[in-house]
């Protein structure tokens, strides 16, 4: 113990072997153990008593738009990353299109890397985009460091980073699987998409009834039969239709490799509340029913949904006009993610340790980041600390991200975020943040 410099100390720390009194030794940024509560400091170790807020690992988030470059006017990692650190996020994963280039490339790679080099004040990996056209440059990609590949199979939005068809899902996922790799997927069938009633307007309900359930079952379906036949690695992201979790269950049952994420706005947010007009909502798939919402919490609780990231996906004020039909579909959650889904949690019965779990010890398994999402010796000295039953009301002036666009205005959530810690240096202070000290993650590295 002779080389620990840091010392933090709570009446709750959240560990995998449950919430304890403890206090957690820190060495260059690594923890070394986790120790009694009443443990003597170690002599030139600094003590951090947080009393009774709790302790809980950084949280992991596998799923944000940072859009940088290129439409930096949307986010950029210097935003971006200060209002996950403010949220009590340590680690995020950039998705590879909105930015310009979409990482589909090694180059494309390389140019993203060295926007976010000196702006991440978290640690900052980044997923590959696997599109029609790039197939040959899957494994270099996969070889430069990316955690696996995102495609989409119904249009994304941008031009730069068209779907895959059923023959082109197929041929990429053959390519990933032979390496080892795994496909993460926005699930929506687009001739389901097609099919469906299309009408402009302030309506939700059109617009809801524009992503029907079907679209995302169905390509479900069609993504499950591809990786039973291939035996592939796949990630459903963004569940939001329920109807889905039974073949889910099922195909996880029959030893399919597959793993799902939900949103906290499918699981905080319901349409029945959506005003019309009100596009800060809209997100493709879309926020469903109360009812739908329901059956995503009996998925989490029952393991078929593995874990909970935010899909932020933010955008210039301009581009959420009133007309849901044309408003940029994203919502940006990154620093709320963690009260919100804990004011819905807590209410539902559920646990921190279920949270954590979600938020942070899965996202980091699905990631193959093992040196994250648990407090234990040997992993990165990351840490939330979290006042779980204060609360406070969403004020869009108060966020850091760089549009202060949010769908949870004016909501009172519980859980008011501390602080912020990343390998043993606090890095967000009741929202004030440090400058950057966040490192470019590999996989594997």
């Amino acid at each position: 113990m002779s080389d620990v410099d840091l010392v933090l100390r709570s009446t709750r720390v959240i560990t995998p072997d449950g919430t304890r009194a403890a206090s957690v030794a820190v060495a260059d940024g690594k923890i070394t153990a986790v120790l009694p509560y009443d443990a003597e400091v170690p002599a030139g170790a600094r003590l951090e008593d947080f009393a009774d807020d709790v302790l809980l690992p950084g949280l992991v988030d596998t799923h944000v738009h940072v859009n940088d470059p290129g439409r930096t006017a949307w986010e950029g990692f210097w935003t971006a990353t200060r209002a996950a650190a403010a949220g009590g996020i340590t680690t995020l994963l950039d998705m590879p299109l909105n930015s310009l280039p979409p990482t589909t490339t090694v180059d494309h790679l390389r140019t993203k890397q060295d926007v976010a080099r000196s702006k991440a004040h978290i640690d900052v990996g980044f997923w590959g985009g696997a599109i029609p056209s790039n197939v040959k440059d899957l494994r270099p990609l996969y070889d430069a460091g990316v955690f696996g590949f995102k495609c989409f199979l119904s249009p994304s939005g941008v031009e730069e980073f068209p779907e895959l068809d059923q023959e082109q899902l197929a041929r990429s996922m053959a390519e990933i699987a032979g390496f080892g790799g795994q496909l993460i997927v926005h699930a929506e069938d687009p001739h389901h998409l097609e099919a469906a009633p299309q009408r402009s307007g302030p309506a939700y309900a059109d617009f809801l009834a524009s992503r029907p359930r079907d679209a995302e079952n169905t390509a479900i379906e069609n993504l499950i039969a591809h990786a039973r036949r291939l035996g592939a690695r796949v990630h459903v992201l963004h569940l939001s239709s329920s109807d889905a979790l039974p073949l889910i269950a099922a195909a996880k049952r029959d030893g399919v490799r597959i793993t799902v994420e939900s949103c906290p706005h499918f699981l905080t947010l319901t349409a029945e509340e959506v005003p019309d007009g009100a596009t800060e909502f809209k997100c493709c798939p879309p926020i469903r029913e109360a009812e739908n919402q329901d059956a995503l919490w009996d998925g989490l609780a029952d393991g078929t949904i593995d874990c909970v990231v935010s899909d932020h996906s933010p955008c210039t004020t301009d581009l959420k006009t009133p007309d849901f039909a044309s408003a940029w579909g994203g919502i940006s959650s990154l620093q709320l993610g963690l009260p919100a889904i804990w004011t819905e949690a807590r209410r539902r019965g559920h646990s921190l340790e279920d949270v954590v779990r979600w938020m942070s010890a899965a996202p980091a398994e699905l990631a193959g980041l093992a040196q994250k999402g648990a407090i234990e010796a040997g992993r990165d000295a990351d840490f939330a600390v979290l006042a779980p039953d204060e609360t406070f009301t969403v004020d869009p002036a108060e966020l850091h991200h760089r549009n202060q666009v949010t769908a949870y205005a004016g909501k009172t959530l519980h859980g008011v975020v501390r602080s912020t810690w990343l390998r043993g240096v606090r890095i967000a202070d009741n929202g004030t943040l440090a400058e950057p000290t966040g490192r470019l993650l590999e996989r594997n590295n």
